[in-house]
């Protein structure tokens, strides 16, 4: 498996509006739009569909909820098609790194793994024939299982 380029990071935020604010009003990057109910929103620079995903977390402690502010994932390009991803698939089983989660993503589809610290990775393809620029709510569309 090569890495193309480090595609998104996903970070679980106190208050989605000023982390919004941040990213996009001080950092520059554009707002793609809303998922979870209004508590998470995509942006992009428009290199690709996303590279920034805030989830709002809010004051929680980290027993009661069950995630801390920061990071939450890293997504890491590998291909661009389904059989990239089945070969990657293999290599970790082959290689005994655990795969943790599959999903398609409707624009990328993708395999959960963790890093040495517990750290998640996400293995992703773009989907071949999703055109996130002529559909940017196809970023934000439910997630479905992946079988592959």
């Amino acid at each position: 498996m090569q890495a193309h380029h480090l595609g998104h990071v996903v970070f679980y935020v106190k208050d989605l509006e000023r982390s919004l604010a941040f990213y996009r009003d001080v950092v520059g990057f554009k707002e793609i739009g809303t998922t979870f109910g209004g508590k998470a929103v995509a942006l992009t620079s428009g290199r690709t569909h996303h590279e920034i995903l805030l989830i709002e977390v809010g004051n929680a402690p980290a027993p009661l909820s069950g995630v801390r502010r920061g990071l939450y994932h890293i997504g890491i390009k590998i291909g661009d098609s389904l059989e990239e991803l089945r070969t990657a698939k293999k290599e970790l089983e082959q290689r005994g790194i655990p795969i943790s989660g599959m999903s398609d993503h409707t624009v990328t589809q993708s395999l959960y793994l963790q890093d040495p610290d517990e750290n998640e990775v996400e293995l992703y393809v773009d989907a071949p024939g999703v055109d996130w620029k002529q559909n940017p709510e196809a970023v934000l569309a439910r997630i479905k299982p992946l079988n592959i």
